[in-house]
């Protein structure tokens, strides 16, 4: 055990972790040359196409130092906030961490939040500045940041370049003399920590797990301590850039087990391994629950593929912790589910891996979040979605969620900042000046304020400067009325949002303008209202595809043409009775869009 060493990488996104890791892969032989490529421990497309790491991944790497052989398990993490479940659990597995920091822009939000969740976790942390050889690197400037944050000294701050390799093997002595060997002891009944796990179609699931007592061999009979169930472990082994299979790993090792498991339900991440036999006392603490903060429902563009789409979600959910779902019905959609998601992001790329890995086409409603809704009966409803929502009279009053946000710019971009944050009903708590230019700004905002465009309009504001980082601060009392969109004096429940009074409006009338663009005109005259409750706040009308029926009618008495006009009336009004009008699906996308 004192020749392992568990860590993972910390960073705000775009600060070059992935490029480091790629050169520790190289410097320590783990990939060959020819089977090198850039991003090596990305491996979905999508991560590669975005430039961004979706999933931590695990690979074990082997190092030399005094004649030494050390085993160095390295955990690469994603560094946007929606991710931050995934960096949260990777913490869990290790003992120290990189902090990583760009040269070029210093400490940003998401560095702060997850040096703090590895100082909660006791990691020990080793500073590294990278992408030293950039021309406008101010290395000295960033050196102070870190100083002043992380409290260590100048000299342990090491200077790299993950473009160009400079330095890597500093940092890689500097891992194995500074962090921490893992504890445990290889007597003790089996204890591992599962994770993650990911789904492979021909041999089941295979779960990831780091053994924090005993020692597990092949062909074991294994147990899982939370669900219960038993299976034996038919292959064992380390993760390198592939799964190499061993006979056995003791305390301190991480590594994957196959044990022909077929259903997602049966693998939960922060779910113990133990022995049949010979079982531990307790579960090893694992994670806490992840809350979702935004909530959409998933429907599938075909009512047949519903229960495709729940194996394909389950699936998902094997790979991404995070997301949660359960099954919703909707009048204008059909079945489908109500799914949660850490925010915007994760909500995107979620629904790019149904479309890319699952072949599944979906339509999203509005992204919301969940409200605490007290009636005066005293009695307290969890509401995901309006429609969910009691009647107007019976309701008391609303709660709704908000958050602490901190944002980190430049001193030129505080004004911008402040009035769109104003803007989004947004409370100025406190600001702090971090050193001569970069300014710290933290708010108190309501969730679903920042639900729809808020990054966006952020990156605009301080021109891509900021950076934001969010945790939820509990529920207040708001004034929240429900919005309907009518079409023909018929609700569509899939645009339904619920919206503070002072915004109702406004948006009522945009997306009433937007649906009118959207909307195929039809034989008849279609109302589009925004309605709340029985008061109609907007609407506008997509005029009927006219024919001309009286173009027969030349010249002679006017009462012939009144005759025609009139049967045509008739014809309108049944039809507009019967008639029923489809929402495209990209009037549905269109509404999230909007501004």
């Amino acid at each position: 055990m004192e020749k392992i060493r568990n860590f993972s990488i910390i960073a705000h996104i775009d600060h070059g972790k992935s490029t480091l890791a790629d050169r520790m892969l190289q410097l320590t032989r783990t990939v060959d040359e020819r089977d090198y490529q850039d991003q090596m421990l990305d491996d979905m497309d999508l991560e590669r196409e975005r430039g961004i790491t979706i999933k931590s991944h695990a690979i074990q790497m082997r190092y030399e130092k005094d004649g030494v052989d050390y085993k160095l398990n390295l955990i690469d993490t994603p560094g946007h906030v929606d991710f931050s479940y995934e960096v949260s659990r990777s913490i869990a597995a290790c003992e120290g961490a990189l902090l990583i920091v760009d040269a070029t822009q210093g400490i940003q939000a998401q560095t702060i939040s997850n040096l703090y969740m590895a100082i909660e976790h006791d990691l020990e942390i080793i500073p590294v500045v990278n992408k030293i050889d950039l021309p406008n690197a101010m290395i000295d400037e960033v050196k102070d940041q870190i100083v002043d944050m992380v409290g260590c000294e100048r000299d342990d701050i090491i200077e790299a370049s993950g473009k160009t390799g400079q330095n890597i093997e500093l940092i890689l002595e500097a891992i194995i003399d500074k962090v921490p060997h893992p504890v445990g002891d290889e007597k003790a009944p089996l204890q591992c920590l599962i994770f993650d796990s990911v789904f492979n179609s021909y041999r089941g699931i295979i779960a990831y797990f780091k053994i924090v007592n005993g020692t597990l061999h092949k062909g074991d009979k294994v147990k899982f301590v939370n669900t219960g169930h038993e299976y034996n472990a038919d292959e064992i082994g380390i993760l390198g850039m592939g799964m190499k299979p061993t006979k056995e790993l003791s305390a301190g090792d991480v590594g994957y087990i196959i044990s022909g498991i077929k259903t997602s339900k049966e693998v939960k991440v922060g779910d113990t391994i133990t022995h049949v036999e010979n079982p531990c006392d307790k579960a090893i603490s694992g994670f806490e629950d992840v809350k979702p903060m935004v909530f959409a429902g998933i429907y599938p563009v075909d009512a047949d593929d519903y229960e495709d789409l729940r194996a394909s979600i389950e699936k998902l959910q094997l790979n991404d912790a995070s997301l949660t779902f359960e099954p919703e019905s909707s009048a204008a959609l059909g079945f489908g589910f109500r799914c949660g998601f850490l925010g915007l992001l994760h909500m995107e790329i979620i629904q790019e891996r149904l479309d890319r890995e699952f072949d599944m086409d979906v339509i999203t409603t509005v992204p919301n979040v969940s409200y605490n809704v007290y009636t005066k009966d005293q009695e307290v409803f969890e509401v995901h979605n309006p429609s969910g929502l009691p009647e107007a009279t019976a309701i008391d009053y609303i709660e709704e969620p908000f958050i602490t946000a901190q944002i980190i710019t430049h001193a030129d971009y505080i004004g911008p900042i402040m009035s769109l944050c104003i803007d989004k009903r947004g409370e100025l708590k406190n600001q702090i000046f971090l050193t001569g230019n970069r300014v710290e700004i933290t708010f108190q905002m309501p969730l679903a304020e920042i639900v729809f465009d808020f990054y966006d309009k952020l990156k605009s504001a301080s021109r891509g400067y900021a950076s934001f980082d969010y945790h939820t601060s509990g529920y207040r009392q708001a004034k929240l009325v429900k919005l309907d969109i009518l079409l023909n004096s018929e609700s569509v429940d899939a645009l339904s949002t619920l919206i503070h009074a002072d915004n109702a409006y406004d948006l009522g009338r945009k997306m009433c303008i937007k649906l009118k663009e959207l909307i195929p005109r039809q034989q008849f005259d279609v109302a589009i209202q925004a309605a709340i409750g029985a008061k109609i706040i907007a609407r506008e009308t997509v005029k009927a595809v006219r024919k001309d029926v009286t173009a027969k009618c030349y010249g002679g008495d006017i009462t012939r043409k009144r005759k025609l006009l009139e049967k045509q009336k008739k014809g309108k009004k049944r039809m507009r009775q019967v008639g029923n009008v489809e929402v495209p699906q990209k009037a549905f996308l269109a509404v999230l869009k909007l501004d």
